[in-house]
């Protein structure tokens, strides 16, 4: 058996880097995510146990922008503490001018399952969950992910 630790990192490719640069850096060191490097190619925050990068997409496909059906990432998730967090992130992201897709919610992903939904500059969608206890782990817990799917 292979024992992992949560997710290291994730690295996203942006049509406009400047912008999603601006963006990130707004946001997640509000979210406990402190900034470890920023070039003009390559942005990379770490925190939470994980790490997010942020790197300009090949000159090609610059005029492109996220769809979340195609082959690829559908959406990024990151678990706050508590409900207050998602609601701060909410918050947040309203005093940005950020999409809000779904303002926080509960819903039946997940016992107690509590999250907000919003894109970044190129439409890539990003969560923040708080789910108490054990989660889908909690004896008795049921996951059906056709019911109150969050993406």
């Amino acid at each position: 058996m292979i024992n992992i630790n949560g997710m290291a990192h994730v690295v996203l490719t942006v049509s406009d880097y400047p912008r999603a640069r601006a963006f990130y850096a707004r946001l997640l060191p509000q979210c406990g995510m402190k900034p470890v490097f920023d070039g003009p190619k390559f942005t990379y925050f770490v925190g939470g146990r994980t790490a997010i990068g942020i790197e300009p997409c090949d000159e090609a496909y610059r005029g492109e922008r996220f769809v979340q059906q195609r082959v690829g990432l559908h959406h990024l998730c990151l678990r706050a503490r508590t409900r207050e967090d998602v609601d701060r992130c909410a918050a947040l992201l309203r005093e940005m001018g950020a999409t809000i897709v779904r303002a926080p919610t509960e819903s039946t992903w997940a016992p107690g399952y509590y999250s907000v939904l919003f894109e970044d500059p190129d439409g890539i969608r990003l969560e923040v969950n708080h789910v108490p206890g054990a989660g889908v782990l909690a004896e008795g817990a049921t996951f059906d992910p056709a019911d109150g799917y969050a993406g």
